[in-house]
């Protein structure tokens, strides 16, 4: 399965609402003593579709988190929603986290855990269910959202690559 670059989106002029996903302080012991960094995996999205994940590093946790927004913007893609809800199954595997991620009724709701639902939501999901079946790693877990959602693919041009009209399969 390979990933769709056609989906990349630049940041623009979107209105984007950030996540912090994790925060994770790193201790270096030197000779002058310990020396403390942060790192921060944040998430960005329009909740209309378009999402980014981002890491950032530095001596503070505020400069840490504004980094991770940066590169949040630089790694944007499209995602096919259609009613709040995904297109078809996807099953996604990155490092040791597997996700699998799957369409679901109007009025469910996001179910999924904390950095899956992160990404779900700020993408503009509403409902969904999905399963986080391996590590639970957030930055293996984030890419491995990520690689689901970008594989996804829209009823419309799957009909179009078998030149199938849609009012054929939906009307019998």
């Amino acid at each position: 399965m390979v990933q769709n670059s056609f989906n990349k989106v630049k940041a623009g002029d979107l209105e984007l609402k950030e996540k912090v996903v994790a925060i994770n302080r790193v201790t270096k012991t030197t000779k002058g003593g310990r020396t403390f960094s942060f790192s921060a995996l944040v998430v960005v999205g329009n909740e209309n579709g378009v999402v980014g994940h981002g890491l950032g590093k530095a001596k503070e946790v505020q400069e840490a988190i504004t980094k991770g927004i940066d590169d949040a913007k630089k790694n944007l893609i499209k995602v096919p929603v259609m009613h709040g809800t995904i297109p078809h199954d996807q099953l996604a595997k990155e490092g040791a986290a597997k996700v699998l991620i799957k369409p679901a009724a109007h009025g469910t709701g996001v179910i999924a855990g904390g950095s899956m639902r992160a990404v779900l939501e700020s993408a503009g999901i509403t409902d969904v269910l999905a399963k986080s079946l391996g590590s639970a790693n957030p930055h293996n877990v984030v890419k491995a959202t990520f690689k689901a959602l970008s594989m996804l693919r829209e009823p419309i041009s799957i009909a179009k690559t078998r030149s199938v009209s849609l009012k054929k399969v939906f009307n019998g």
